[in-house]
């Protein structure tokens, strides 16, 4: 979620239930809305420029998976305007890149309005997103972004330890799962997030702006979680350094964050919390 505001109503691109409105702000850059929700932010001619602070903390992910510009195996569950996507072919060339989304036309709109660069190493495929991740092969993902909603919630059967359980096997030992969460108030949600990831990654840590973590508003959150330690210092450090400033909740803190609740199960899942209607 974020933006700061479109052109005039002839530089918007549609198609039903999706637009693309132009960047008041920056030429050459789109932000892509479903259903009323801002989804993406893409500027074409700087792929390294990251507009929503949530991509930006996924990036940092991105950025200590691997050294330097070191290309990294990659799949993107979730594809919406494939910001991130074009971020690492941008930062890491030759980068292997594959990601799916379940709406066929919002893939088809990205693809002629927002090309990427060919030479990325990219192939963008339709399906379900829990299916998709099944299928792939043990051990074979550098990194693996889970950034799937239908509409403003992501939907249940992407919150279980089932799901997750999927995520981690298809993780190398050294790989990074990044998961944006959206949730306000409470954050029950998140909570119980956090401990369902744990039930299948041992090492996890929590990103979010101050705001939201003390529930004075609803946001975006990321959860980071691997099978090896994390780079928790550098990840804090680029957390509290960006233009959005975040903190990241990671070890006692986090236990504490969690208090105590039960890891979500298929049985029981739910789809995350609608966000409240001035939010967009």
């Amino acid at each position: 979620m974020g933006g700061r505001g479109t052109r005039n109503d002839d530089e918007v691109i549609g198609a039903p239930g999706m637009e693309l409105l132009a960047d008041a702000d920056r030429a050459e850059s789109w932000f892509l809305v479903v259903g009323g929700t801002p989804q993406s932010h893409v500027d074409l001619s700087d792929p390294g420029h990251l507009d929503f602070s949530y991509v930006r903390r996924i990036a940092h992910a991105a950025d200590l998976v691997a050294p330097g510009r070191e290309p990294i195996d990659v799949l993107h569950l979730g594809a919406g305007a494939l910001t991130l996507a074009r971020y690492i072919a941008h930062t890491r060339p030759g980068s292997r890149q594959r990601a799916v989304d379940v709406d066929a036309p919002l893939v088809d709109l990205v693809r002629r309005r927002l090309p990427w660069d060919r030479r990325a190493q990219l192939r963008v495929g339709i399906g379900d997103a829990r299916e998709w991740i099944a299928a792939r092969h043990g051990a074979s993902a550098d990194l693996i972004v889970s950034d799937v909603f239908a509409g403003a919630r992501t939907p249940a059967r992407l919150t279980s330890v089932e799901f997750y359980a999927e995520a981690a096997r298809v993780l190398r030992p050294g790989g990074l799962l990044a998961v944006n969460v959206g949730d306000g108030g409470a954050l029950a949600h998140t909570r119980g997030q956090v401990a369902t990831v744990r039930e299948v990654l041992p090492h996890v840590a929590l990103s979010a702006e101050p705001g939201v973590l003390r529930g004075r508003r609803f946001g975006n959150l990321v959860l980071t979680a691997s099978h090896r330690p994390l780079p928790e210092d550098e990840l804090s450090r680029r957390a509290h350094r960006d233009p959005e400033m975040a903190r990241l909740l990671s070890g006692e803190e986090l236990d504490r964050f969690v208090s105590g609740r039960a890891p979500v199960r298929d049985a029981d899942a739910v789809d995350s919390p609608a966000p409240p209607d001035h939010v967009f």
